[in-house]
């Protein structure tokens, strides 16, 4: 048996992710790989019985891979368990947009055997480290590879916040939130939100208000060293809740504060494709590029034109 150990991650609710995961087991086992189920999905996935099984703790031990068989939250799921590691992640997409997902569907046998083969590259991601701070205590942390929001607790009511770059106040309003993003989370709710999409190789922090009552709500995109402030104001008739990734939620009372900066420790994305973003935010969204004819060598360049 090879010690070459993939961790085989799924969607079990879902039926094509659970036949997805059926042809992977035996793909990476014709390979000559090591496949690797969680005890919890495992009991899900019929004919895998002699697989070997792993509990969510420790389950990053020794692997070389995470295989991700879902949409983006299956794939921000299989963060949280290499999260700390230099484990990488390769996801297929079985979702809708899959901005986090590498290959689709149709190509599992190809992408198998780009692992066999260790043909793949390994990008890291930054992430981002969130406090929340009471009374200039830190009362609790986390972390997101998208983003960390801070919303309203109360569906009836706007949340009054302040928001602050580097120690200085920026913006009071009403709102139903605030985002901060990382670039990887640029196209996630950030988007969503009104947000710029940032290119993965810009290194940056990306702050986006969420349908906010002010004359200034523009995003903002500063330095990846700079620590972004979210203060819940205590004017507030009810507290807000901070999310990591729509994941992980934190009540933040009124007079609360949330500090975010990059993170200390990356998530490792493995990439198979070696096109640029571009063409992948094109295909993500289907965006319309008819009419686009590229550059042509045979014109003049206008560079220093009069």
């Amino acid at each position: 048996m090879s010690d070459r150990r993939v961790l085989v991650l799924t969607h079990t609710g879902r039926a094509e992710a659970v036949v997805a995961a059926q042809q992977v087991v035996r793909l990476l086992d014709d390979a000559g790989l090591h496949p690797v189920l969680l005890d919890e999905e495992a009991q899900d996935i019929p004919g895998c019985d002699l697989v070997e099984r792993v509990p969510v703790d420790g389950a990053t031990d020794d692997l070389e891979l995470v295989l991700v068989l879902g949409g983006d939250g299956s794939v921000l799921r299989a963060a949280e368990l290499v999260h700390g590691s230099d484990v990488p992640l390769l996801g297929v997409n079985l979702g809708h947009v899959g901005f986090l997902a590498e290959t689709e569907p149709d190509a599992l046998e190809s992408t198998v055997r780009h692992v066999a083969e260790r043909d793949y590259e390994v990008e890291e991601r930054m992430t981002l480290g969130a406090d929340l701070v009471v009374d200039g205590r830190v009362r609790a942390s986390s972390w997101a590879l998208n983003e960390v929001s801070i919303e309203k607790g109360s569906r009836e009511r706007m949340l009054e916040l302040v928001t602050e770059v580097d120690g200085r106040p920026v913006s009071t309003y009403g709102c139903d939130g605030v985002v901060v993003a990382t670039p990887t989370g640029s196209t996630a709710y950030a988007f969503s939100a009104g947000g710029p999409v940032v290119w993965p190789a810009v290194q940056a922090l990306v702050m986006v208000p969420i349908s906010a009552h002010a004359l200034f709500a523009r995003p903002l995109v500063v330095s990846p060293e700079s620590v972004m402030a979210v203060e819940v104001l205590e004017r507030n008739a009810a507290d807000g809740v901070m999310w990591c990734d729509g994941r992980r939620a934190v009540v933040v009372p009124r007079g609360g504060r949330i500090e975010v900066r990059r993170g200390q420790a990356p998530v490792r994305l493995a990439r198979i494709a070696t096109g640029p973003f571009t063409d992948r935010l094109v295909a993500k969204f289907r965006l319309a590029v008819g009419g686009w004819r590229g550059p042509d060598e045979r014109r003049p360049h206008l560079s220093g034109a009069g």
